[in-house]
């Protein structure tokens, strides 16, 4: 795009939109201490980005300056977010679950001139991981520290920003460094014109209005939440709240009584159990089991977790149990799978309302192509793809293709009416020793729909017979050995039963290490690392696949 096409960004017109036309209602909800809330109308988040970005212009940083954000989900990272862009620069969102190691490394590769420090649970440990050469700027909600500029200061010394800075919308918005469960981060370039592209068309498969709300819970440093919560959000005018802690998961949700709700698998693993744990799961299943009493039980479990008013809830990150799907179908919740890459802004397949096929994650969206390879891997093309991987030109053309498709790296089918299913990324696949194909992730599905089975990861390279690693509930750690390897045996035999000769384990390994604690073990959204839960314990599966017993204790 040439000069012409520069002036205000879409996405800041349409900010600038519902600030003029809705001023006094609230858009952004934030949870305090001691059961407090904080509410920001349209025209008082205004004014903040309006300061904030003639703050930033006051620096006189270099044009497009690569700025971070540093922070759990709060209002003022999307305050943030708007100003940095307002103010004619790029943002760079951090995960706060980083190591200082991994911190610093990615700070310095996106050449960031700037950090801005938010709402943190060990801010004193990943302070190491920041460059003391850069600024730091500090959100209403960061930790004390005498380094960080206040955002109240510089809210006061600043002159508010009335016009926003030209831009081209096909320029460069943010660099997004993908989690990732394998590898090194990639700093994932997206342009304006791809994000709002994506947000437009989900705005219409959502058919999201101003009167929406929403609950942003996964961080918005993952794709998934910055296209489904904050660019949603800028462009229908919906409210966000926003989660205080993961121990008050549940009643931030009941506070929002989301209309629209996205989770991971393992969020949607973590209410059911929730709501299994509450009512025996024999009764539930009774219950459910009977049309009459079937309405009023999910009524009171959807009322009960604050689902009660969700029309659409997605599911992203990774393929669901089909067993999980139907459960939600059950109690009345419209619960679709959305597939989607950093790479392409989170865009490429969502299930539809109507068209619901339980294995499969839906029909290609508005303006996405895609096709399969002669390995079986996933290819996608649309207006949505990235600009390319930061400062590694290699990578990128190794994932974009002469014509524009985009390598997925999953293994995937395409049915004749455009439905997609997927089976696992194809760095997951393994061989047994004699040369037989395992995949892994719908053997894992099966083990999850056990209620005391929190993560389940299916190993085996080179062996006999593969075997599955397992992390238990916090429910399940309570039980005695005894009860919890009766319930394991009988879940191993059904699951036997299900597979194929080569793909039945030998064995289920209860692992004592706390993975969803571990930020080596999961990603940002709680999904496992895989290339490091293998190499972690690969040592020792040689052992436990011959110590004799089908359940064994790490």
């Amino acid at each position: 795009m040439g000069q012409e096409s520069r002036g205000v960004l879409p996405v800041l017109e349409d900010f600038f939109r519902h600030e003029r036309e809705q001023p006094d209602r609230i858009y952004l909800v934030q949870p305090l201490a001691e059961g407090r809330k904080q509410e920001l109308s349209w025209a008082e988040v205004g004014d903040q980005v309006r300061r904030f970005a003639g703050w930033l212009l006051q620096q006189q940083l270099p044009p497009r300056s690569h700025i971070a954000i540093l922070s759990k989900n709060c209002a003022h990272w999307i305050i943030a977010d708007l100003a940095i862009w307002m103010a004619g620069h790029v943002s760079v969102p951090l995960q706060p679950t980083l190591s200082p190691p991994a911190l610093r490394q990615i700070v310095e590769h996106a050449q960031t001139r700037m950090v801005i420090v938010g709402k943190l649970d060990d801010w004193q440990e990943l302070r190491s991981g920041l460059p003391g050469s850069l600024p730091w700027v500090g959100l209403p909600l960061a930790p004390p520290d005498p380094e960080l500029i206040p955002w109240a200061r510089l809210q006061e010394e600043s002159t508010p920003l009335q016009e926003a800075v030209p831009r081209d919308r096909g320029e460069l918005a943010t660099i997004m460094y993908s989690s990732g469960t394998t590898g090194l981060p990639k700093g994932c370039m997206l342009s304006f014109d791809s994000m709002y592209f994506a947000a437009k068309n989900y705005l219409r498969l959502f058919l999201t209005t101003e009167t929406d709300r929403v609950l942003s819970w996964l961080p918005l440093s993952h794709i998934a939440e910055r296209q489904f919560i904050e660019m949603q959000s800028l462009l229908s005018g919906m409210t966000v709240y926003f989660a205080h802690s993961r121990a008050s998961f549940i009643r931030d949700i009941r506070r929002a009584r989301p209309t629209l709700f996205l989770g991971t698998p393992a969020t949607w693993h973590q209410i059911r159990q929730g709501v299994q744990q509450q009512m025996q799961q024999r009764m539930l299943n009774r219950a459910l089991a009977i049309p009459l009493i079937r309405k009023r039980a999910a009524l009171r479990m959807l009322d009960q977790t604050g689902l009660n008013q969700v029309r659409f809830a997605v599911v992203c990150g990774d393929t669901t149990p089909t067993q999980t799907m139907d459960w939600y179908h059950r109690i009345g919740v419209r619960l679709f799978e959305i597939y989607g890459l950093t790479e392409n802004c989170g865009y490429s397949h969502v299930g539809r309302p109507g068209r619901f096929r339980p294995g499969w994650c839906g029909l290609p969206n508005p303006g996405v192509e895609c096709r399969i390879d002669e390995q079986g891997q996933l290819l996608v093309r649309s207006r949505a793809t990235m600009l390319g991987y930061f400062k590694n030109p290699a990578r990128t053309a190794a994932v974009l293709d002469a014509d524009g498709f985009l390598q997925t790296g999953d293994r995937g089918e395409i049915d004749q009416e455009g439905f997609l299913r997927l089976s696992g990324r194809m760095t997951d696949l393994f061989h047994t020793s004699d040369g037989r194909l395992v995949v892994p992730q719908p053997i894992e599905h099966e083990l999850l729909t056990h209620p005391l089975v929190e993560y389940a990861c299916v190993v085996g390279q080179g062996l006999p017979q593969p075997l599955a690693l397992l992390t238990l509930t916090e429910q399940a750690r309570q039980l005695p050995h005894h009860e919890v390897e009766r319930e394991l045996e009988a879940l191993l035999q059904r699951v036997n039963r299900e597979m194929s000769r080569h793909e039945q384990l030998a064995c289920m390994v209860v692992i004592s290490d706390a993975w969803h604690r571990d930020a080596e073990a999961t990603t940002a959204t709680m999904l496992l690392r895989r290339g490091v839960i293998r190499a972690r314990y690969h040592e020792f599966l040689g052992d436990w696949l011959v110590s004799g017993s089908t359940i064994v204790w790490q």
